[in-house]
């Protein structure tokens, strides 16, 4: 009867054994699929002197860029301008890459489809005299492998947070994405009501070290009531309050920006 027993037990403690090695192989292949699907994010910031510069960047995406990058097999691409704006507005440009590659080989492929460069004569060779805009900032982002493509909202009147923020060095930076990655900051803003849209983390741009979301809304008094709901999360209490994910060490600045999408924007 004992021997029984323990062979039961023998055989019992061999299969529960053999679970974690399959547990573990099966959150690691996770993580490798989520690495795989990793998109890269460029944001361009337009600086506009009139009206005019403002339409014809506008027109430029609806009618050249957008279609032209969309035949490329790159979607989601957003258009916005500033809730807000003081004086003429920026626009801004957030375009999806399914590879770093695919955003290398995109600038060749695109100059050479007639219809686009049909379509963006008036924007790609405005006169000296009444250029298409000010200038282009330009950034380049990794999307956050907890995260690791854009998640397209709902197609209805909403506002959306382009939030950055910086870090006094490349350390501290990770420790943030960390942050967001790892301990659950993103899960936290999901389950209280925040919505993202994407993370990115900048390879390329100004005001580096920093990463850089964005949020979505259906008007500002969500985003009040969502950001309360996060402040008061026990769970986010408990990370915030961790000594090496205290704002002090990890970020240095931020920056939220409010935009509304242009009526032809993917996003």
């Amino acid at each position: 009867m004992k021997r029984r027993s323990f062979v039961k037990s023998s055989l019992l403690t061999s299969a529960l054994g053999g679970l974690a090695p399959l547990h573990s192989w099966a959150k690691g292949t996770d993580a490798e699929a989520k690495k795989s699907r990793q998109e890269f994010y460029e944001l361009r910031v337009y600086t506009l002197k009139t009206a005019i510069q403002q339409q014809l960047v506008q027109d430029y995406y609806e009618q050249a860029a957008i279609p032209a990058l969309n035949r490329l097999g790159n979607k989601n691409i957003g258009v916005f301008t500033e809730m807000t704006p003081t004086g003429i507005t920026k626009i801004y440009v957030l375009i999806p890459y399914k590879s770093i590659t695919d955003f290398s080989a995109t600038e060749e492929k695109i100059s050479k489809d007639a219809v686009y460069t049909s379509a963006a004569a008036a924007y790609l060779f405005a006169p000296a005299t009444a250029p298409a805009y000010d200038r282009i900032e330009s950034s380049l982002f990794r999307a956050f492998t907890h995260m690791p493509a854009i998640e397209v909202p709902e197609k209805k009147a909403r506002i959306f947070e382009l939030r950055r923020y910086e870090s006094s060095g490349e350390g501290a930076g990770k420790k943030k994405i960390e942050m967001f990655n790892s301990a659950g900051e993103i899960d936290i803003f999901r389950k209280v009501g925040l919505t993202p849209v994407f993370f990115g983390e900048a390879l390329v741009g100004p005001l580096r070290p920093n990463l850089t979301y964005m949020l979505t809304y259906d008007d500002m008094a969500e985003r009040s009531k969502n950001w309360k709901a996060f402040g008061s999360d026990p769970e986010w209490k408990k990370i915030s309050s961790m000594p090496e994910y205290l704002d002090a060490k990890i970020v240095s600045h931020i920056t939220a920006t409010f935009l509304v999408p242009a009526a032809f924007s993917q996003i």
